[in-house]
Formats: C-alpha cells, sequence, structure tokens
C-alpha cells in the first residue's frame, strides 16, 4: 500500500445538490422550494411565525432578572487546595492567588477574582490573596495557620467615574 491509493470508503463523502441548474438536474426551475408563497422567496424567516397571531413566546409572560452588576468568581473550596498542594500543584512557600490557582488548574472564569469556599479538610499552612472569603473558610484557613488577604473590590460606578473624569481632562487640553 502506497500513500497514493489511500481512499475514502465509497459513498463516505457525498456531493452537495447544486440546485438551480436546469430542468434535467431535477432541482432546476423552482430549485426545490415548491411555487410561490414566503418559503419561496430569499430573505425571509419563518421561526415561531404564526400567520399573524401573537406567537406563543411573545405570549408567555416574562420570568426572572439578571444583575449586570453581579460579582463572577470562581468559587474554590479547601478541599481541593489541599488536594493540589498535597500533589505539589500550589506551592505553600509563595501566596496563593488568582493567578496560582488557575496555573493549577482550578479557577476556570472568574473575572472579578476567587472566593474561598470551606467544603473539605484543609491542614496546610498556606498565605492566600483572594476577592472573597467564606467564615467557615477563614476559620479553617487560620485555624491552620495561614492567612487570608483580600483584594479591594473595584466598584463598576467608580471607574466609569473615573473613565469619565479622564476623557473630559484629556478634550479640556
Amino acid at each position: 500500500m502506497k500513500l497514493t491509493d489511500l481512499r475514502d470508503n465509497p459513498g463516505a463523502r457525498k456531493a452537495r445538490m447544486r440546485v438551480g441548474r436546469g430542468i434535467g438536474s431535477g432541482k432546476g426551475k423552482t430549485a426545490g422550494r415548491g411555487q410561490k408563497g414566503a418559503k419561496a422567496r430569499s430573505g425571509v424567516s419563518v421561526n415561531g411565525f404564526e400567520g399573524g397571531q401573537m406567537p406563543l413566546h411573545m405570549r408567555l409572560p416574562k420570568r426572572g432578572f439578571n444583575n449586570i452588576f453581579a460579582k463572577d468568581y470562581a468559587e474554590i473550596n479547601l478541599g481541593q487546595i489541599q488536594k493540589l498542594i498535597e500533589a505539589g500543584k500550589l506551592d505553600t512557600g509563595s501566596v496563593i492567588d488568582h493567578a496560582a490557582l488557575k496555573a493549577a488548574g482550578v479557577a476556570r472564569g472568574g473575572k472579578d477574582g476567587v472566593r474561598l469556599l470551606a467544603k473539605g479538610a484543609f491542614s496546610a499552612t498556606a498565605r492566600f490573596r483572594v476577592a472573597g472569603v467564606s467564615k467557615g473558610a477563614l476559620a479553617a484557613v487560620e485555624s491552620a495557620g495561614g492567612t487570608v488577604e483580600l483584594i479591594a473590590a473595584r466598584d463598576p460606578a467608580a471607574l466609569a467615574a473615573a473613565k469619565k473624569g479622564t476623557a473630559k481632562a484629556a478634550a479640556a487640553r
């Protein structure tokens, strides 16, 4: 067998039907769209259309609320951190922060930082620099001889005001 002899199985790659290419093709003239009507025209989407009646998705009431100011934390349990320390993926000699946890592969997402939770046993002496910590997690870390430093949260309104102020100052020059 040579590289030039390699072939797909017969029928493995089916060519797409080219529509509107003459009567002899079997898909000429109307190109499989039937005759007239909204579906025969181009650029018409009929998903959820009910003939002019109010569609079901618009008749149903809206529910819930999406808080645009909600904090997005990567939540990590102390039990997970203990396993990483025992496996040698985290170093207790240095400060454990968002970057270190991300490098260890546990802090996915969390654009507003990391929040420590108390699930699991924790016995290592470690220093943490995180955005949030539960009462139980704080007690567990301190009882093991470690410390937790909280990073000040950035207020979105203050950031917007600062940005607006810098824009005004730049425009005044």
